[in-house]
């Protein structure tokens, strides 16, 4: 009985649905034409003023002719949209067409910033890829508003904020406008060091250039949280610790933490010092045909017992591989090989020398220099296009081109050529500013309150040249410089400098007369040993004019009133390994100079001087650095007796605790007391210098202790002759001790010393406290 109800059932269904079906125009038929797919007749396209029709429709998938379905026109609307040059799109079939109906987006009609203050205009210009007279579109202006803001956070701004708007004007067109709220600056609030127990934080903050805020910030922009510049920071820190024998060294973890609150980030660096160690058996092995280890040995500079040091290895492949090529080897490679023993400490280093692969230089391409030329970036390589290929080689000049100070950032990167034997070497370059205006001020006990204002060009019109205009002055001198200098003279690594200057001395406390100095030179540096050794050939010229003598000064000065020439040649050899020239931690300076006066002019002379520093850390964890200093010099006349001027004179800028000019031969037959000065000199010094413990490294305090040695002697027996009761003629030793306060203040590097004569003649003019210092912003 149920089957037979269902059987009913789907009877009376069946019946019902023939029905419906046979009451439709086409019967069964239409039904099943309604399943098939929409074909259009013809593409229309409404809406469009700027762009053509063909255009927008050779974006739609759908073809005159061709079956359609829903999904063709969807990805039609999508490779619309994907043009970016529409608003809004829509399409329908409308009898046998199918219209497509377009609003299209404006075109920019000019674009600018509102808020920006740290930013110029055209710096915001330059990072949005929005620009006039092109297609605005909604998607850009959001990719914009993300660059604007990574710009600002780049230069230490965090809480920026960026709104943009749409201005619509006529024709289609639309002024976009970025309205931004700069915000205050983040900056780095502390930097802290977590595994370091050889250095402390204080002095690895020192070898980064990151800074913490402090009541310095308004002068500098190191102490904003940049990622490039953390980065930067950790190589620092690597090479710093393998520079000082821990060849273990690696950086677990760089952190910088936002606290969004405070507006201040905590950076924290996470360290893994290892063990120190020195420098075990070092040789030379060479494959190279005619070339003999022992030869090649006077250019390791690696030595046995010596702290380990990664710079020093970097510096003996250059020298090795270079002479190499100049021996006729130019694909030689030099590999270092290191046997580190655990136990001991100890690494022994190989150099092994042998052929490289016979692979050039197919092309060299510098990118990233909008300011300077090509040619002053290519002429710091040791290698051109054609030559052989050397890794070493690159390296070089990839340090080099660092330590211009024309870039922000160098990288050397290489890649394979047009064929296997090839290499394309890439050099990308960010530049930075190298122009700088000065202004300076400062205090000297001898000269009274003093400032100048100078212009300088590290990187002059591009061509890497040096200018620089200076202008100064002071209650008692005035003084006006220009120098130029031209590193690449003709093509070589021969640098010719120029200068002009006119200096004026008036008589005060620590002299009796006036002294205008006018003149000018010019002179040739010659590398002798890559940057470490240096040959200098000069030519100066200048008209000495002494005035304004008082009615009592002495006979050698009456004598020495009114104007000479000095014409001179002279030349200086200076060998150079300091880590820092404003700051030195470790190396060496010295300096051997000679001068030979009589080419024209009024004088005859020859003088030599030497001059010697060496400085190193004494305590590095706390930051300690010892120096030792010596000078000499002596001047003879040739042919002719020495003028007054000629002479050396010394006193508290050379031995403190005495005046300027306050040691050495005295005329004591006035109540001036007057220096004569002397033909013979030497000092000495031995300093410690150290941070005040205890005072926040952010004040940039440092003390000093120090003693200082020397004398001046030995008058010219012409002037001697003139003197009315000559004293302190003989080498007698002066000597003192005391201690300085150093201060990196807003207004520049100040330093205050008090000493105290231990030593000295009754005729010596002493000063026990003395200040001087200058700044540059």
């Amino acid at each position: 009985m149920r089957i037979l109800n269902k059987l009913f059932r789907v009877s009376v269904l069946t019946l019902a649905l023939l029905g419906v079906v046979a009451l439709l125009p086409g019967g069964v038929g239409n039904l099943v034409g309604s399943a098939e797919a929409a074909v259009a007749r013809a593409i229309v396209v409404r809406g469009n003023t700027r762009v053509e029709d063909e255009t927008v429709r050779s974006y739609v998938t759908v073809k005159p002719g061709r079956p359609f379905g829903p999904a063709d026109i969807d990805e039609s609307i999508k490779a619309l949209f994907a043009t970016g040059l529409f608003a809004n799109v829509d399409i329908a079939q409308s009898g046998g067409n199918l219209v497509v109906t377009v609003t299209e987006n404006p075109i920019i009609n000019r674009i600018s910033f509102e808020g920006n203050k740290k930013l110029s205009d055209e710096a915001l210009t330059g990072v949005v890829q929005s620009k006039s007279r092109a297609v605005l579109t909604r998607a850009r202006i959001q990719s914009d508003v993300q660059r604007i803001l990574e710009a600002y956070r780049r230069s230490g701004r965090f809480r920026a904020t960026v709104e943009p708007k749409i201005i619509d004007r006529s024709n289609n067109r639309a002024d976009l406008v970025f309205e931004i709220n700069e915000g205050t600056k983040t900056g780095v609030e502390r930097i802290t060091f977590i595994g370091n127990k050889n250095f402390s934080d204080g002095r690895l903050r020192d070898e980064i250039r990151t800074r913490q805020s402090g009541f310095l910030s308004w002068l500098r922009t190191t102490d904003i949280y940049d990622p490039d510049r953390l980065n930067a920071d950790q190589e620092l820190l690597r090479r710093f610790y393998y520079k000082h024998g821990y060849a273990d060294f690696r950086i677990v973890s760089a952190v910088a933490d936002l606290d969004r609150e405070q507006n201040v980030f905590y950076v924290t660096f996470t360290v893994d010092e290892g063990d120190k160690y020195t420098f075990g058996d070092v040789d030379v092995v060479s494959s190279l045909q005619g070339v003999n280890n022992d030869t090649l040995s006077s250019y390791v500079r690696t030595h046995s017992g010596d702290t380990y040091n990664s710079e020093e290895v970097e510096k003996t492949l250059e020298d090795l591989t270079i002479e190499a090529a100049n021996r006729g080897y130019a694909f030689a490679q030099v590999r270092p090989r290191a046997d580190r023993n655990y136990e001991n400490h100890t690494i022994s280093i190989s150099y092994y020398i042998e052929e490289g692969p016979r692979v050039y230089v197919e092309r060299i391409n510098i990118r990233g220099n909008d300011r300077t030329r090509e040619y002053v970036i290519r002429r710091e390589f040791d290698i051109a296009e054609g030559d052989a290929y050397n890794r070493v080689l690159l390296d070089k000049a990839e340090r080099r081109l660092k330590n211009l100070k024309y870039f922000k950032d160098v990288k050397i990167t290489s890649e394979r050529g047009s064929s296997p034997d090839r290499v394309i070497v890439n050099v990308d370059v960010e530049e930075q500013s190298t122009g700088e205006v000065s202004f300076g001020i400062g205090y000297s006990t001898s000269d009274g309150v003093i400032g100048d204002v100078s212009l300088t060009e590290k990187n002059f019109l591009g061509r890497g040249q040096y200018v620089r205009v200076a202008v100064g002055g002071g209650t008692d001198k005035r003084t006006y410089d220009f120098n130029f200098t031209e590193p690449f003279f003709l093509g070589r690594r021969i640098s010719l400098s120029l200068e002009a200057y006119q200096h004026v001395y008036e008589d005060n406390s620590v002299r009796d007369y006036t002294q205008r100095q006018t003149g000018g030179g010019f002179g040739f540096g010659l590398p002798l040993r890559d940057d470490e050794l240096k040959l200098n050939l000069f030519y100066k010229i200048y008209q000495t004019k002494i005035t304004d003598l008082s009615s009592d000064a002495s006979k050698v000065l009456q004598d020495a009133e009114g104007d000479y020439l000095t014409s001179l040649v002279g030349y200086s050899l200076v060998y150079n390994t300091l880590d820092d020239n404003s700051n030195p931690r470790e190396g060496i300076y010295a300096k051997f100079q000679q001068e030979f006066a009589g080419v024209g002019g009024d004088s005859r002379y020859l003088k030599t001087t030497v001059e010697g520093r060496y400085y190193q850390e004494l305590i590095p964890d706390w930051g300690v650095v010892g120096m030792l200093k010596g000078t000499a010099g002596q001047i003879q006349g040739i042919g002719k007796r020495l003028k007054f001027t000629d002479q050396f004179f010394i006193g508290g800028e050379t031995i403190r605790g005495f005046e300027t000019n306050g040691i050495g031969p005295r005329d004591m037959g006035n109540s001036d007391k007057e220096a004569l000065g002397g033909t013979y000199y030497f000092a000495a010094t031995a300093e410690a210098t150290f941070p005040f413990p205890g005072v926040p490294e952010e004040f940039g305090l440092a003390g000093a202790v120090f003693a200082d040695a020397g004398s001046l002697w030995g008058i010219d027996d012409n002037l001697k002759s003139k003197a009315d009761k000559l004293v302190s003629d003989d080498f007698d030793l002066r000597a003192s001790v005391g201690f300085g306060i150093l201060w990196k203040s807003p207004f520049g590097p100040l330093r205050a010393d008090f000493a105290v004569p231990v030593m000295k003649n009754d005729s010596d003019e002493t000063q026990i406290f003395r200040i001087g210092g200058g700044t540059r912003f």
